[in-house]
């Protein structure tokens, strides 16, 4: 009896050891496959260039990875779907509300960035133009005045918004910001519905050819509102490795003047809807090789819309307890 008793002790301490080297050599635990079917949520932007370029391409097919796009009108609209699960990934803007969310205690990771400002007036993709018809020639000017933003000023709009008017030493509250679509922006300026609108490409083109308005300024050079998020089970997975992987190859073809890139602009085409001859006409963000997530900008984020009363608390969160920069380095 004694035999066996021995005999069954050993069996099980044999058996914990070997779970106990199996946990050791994986870091705690092995690292699950995850869906080969992604589930990804965007809004259908140029801004969003290198997710529709490795699509298109077969780099995430490459990975044995199929997308799942389903197109969103905002990304706080996704920001819940992602916590819980019911999204793998989203490319869309940043707002006041995600970071209300992640307050709140919803859980999410951010891994990259996407469309990076250049910063040349003569080239930016995004400019604050001001009616011609209201005089105004600097942005000093604005103060007391109605600027729409896409979004608001929670929104990714409102937070370039923000920068721009910071290069004069004004801030969102020294305008009244009006929630207003890019499309419907130039018709506001015509009949004085508002005085400037922080607008974007191809309609900064559209309303300055017909003198309806004039750039009077843009965000800087490395400005950013925009990013790659995953979900909280999504992120562990080595599905989310292959993600990344083809995403990033897809930034890497996105280097240099994508604007005579036939290829390119014709996937933009097919994925956002816009005309070609129009997209040829149209300046792009930049786009960091690695989609490197920007720290530095979701501070500013924070920062603007803490003191415009945009997000409802008083200490900023951490942000490395919700960026991720793992995925970057590794196609870097």
């Amino acid at each position: 009896m004694r035999t066996k008793i021995a005999m069954l002790l050993a069996a099980v301490l044999l058996m914990a050891g070997c779970g106990s080297d199996d946990s050791s050599s994986s870091g705690g635990g092995k690292t699950e496959p995850g869906p080969t079917t992604v589930k990804v949520a965007h809004l259908p932007s140029a801004l969003f260039a290198p997710l529709y370029v490795a699509d298109a391409k077969g780099y995430f097919k490459d990975e044995g990875l199929t997308l799942e796009l389903e197109a969103i009108k905002s990304g706080q609209d996704g920001v819940p779907l992602l916590a819980s699960g019911k999204l793998d990934v989203m490319v869309a803007g940043f707002s006041a509300g995600m970071f209300n969310a992640l307050n709140s205690g919803l859980k999410f990771q951010i891994v990259g960035s996407m469309g990076i400002s250049t910063g040349d007036p003569a080239k930016s993709p995004t400019a604050l133009e001001v009616a011609k018809s209201t005089g105004i020639t600097d942005i000093k000017g604005l103060k007391g005045k109605k600027v729409a933003a896409a979004g608001g000023p929670g929104a990714t709009g409102g937070y370039l918004l923000a920068q721009v008017l910071g290069e004069a030493g004004l801030s969102l509250k020294d305008v009244e910001v009006v929630n207003l679509a890019n499309p419907d922006m130039e018709a506001a300026l015509g009949n004085g519905s508002v005085d400037a609108a922080l607008a974007s490409a191809p309609f900064t083109t559209s309303m300055e050819s017909k003198g309806v308005a004039e750039p009077i300024g843009v965000p800087k050079k490395g400005t950013t509102g925009t990013g790659v998020m995953y979900g909280p089970d999504y992120a562990k997975t080595e599905s989310a490795k292959k993600f990344f992987k083809a995403l990033a190859k897809g930034a890497k073809d996105c280097q240099g003047d994508i604007a005579s890139n036939d290829e390119i602009l014709q996937i933009l085409a097919d994925a956002t809807g816009q005309k070609l001859d129009v997209l040829k006409k149209t300046p792009f963000y930049t786009w960091h090789p690695d989609l490197a997530p920007q720290p530095d900008q979701l501070e500013a984020m924070q920062k603007a819309w803490m003191s415009s009363g945009q997000i409802s608390y008083d200490k900023p969160l951490k942000v490395a307890d919700f960026v991720d920069a793992s995925f970057a380095k590794a196609n870097g």
